[in-house]
C-alpha cells in the first residue's frame, strides 16, 4: 500500500494556507468566500511554492523514517 502521507503532497500546505488567509478575512456569504478564496490564491507566493519544492527530500526522509506514515514534526517552515 503507498504511503496516505500528506507530508508527501506539497498543495496541501498550499490548501492549509489558503483556508487560514480566507478565514483571517471573515467572508460572510458564499459570495464573498468565492471572491476571497480566488483572490487569497492569486496572492500565494511563488516564495512559498519554492521552499515547498525545496524542502521535499526533508520531508521524503522524514517519512521514509516515520515508515510511511505522517510526521510528528513540522518539516516545512513558513
Amino acid at each position: 500500500m503507498a504511503s496516505q502521507s500528506p507530508d508527501l503532497n506539497p498543495i496541501e500546505n498550499l490548501w492549509q494556507d489558503l483556508k487560514i488567509a480566507v478565514h483571517r478575512r471573515s467572508p460572510s456569504n458564499l459570495t464573498e468566500l468565492h471572491l476571497f478564496r480566488q483572490e487569497e490564491w492569486t496572492n500565494l507566493s511563488i516564495s512559498r511554492c519554492a521552499k515547498l519544492v525545496e524542502t521535499y527530500p526533508k520531508r521524503l526522509a522524514a517519512v521514509i523514517a516515520a515508515k510511511g506514515g505522517s510526521t510528528k514534526e513540522k518539516v516545512v517552515p513558513n
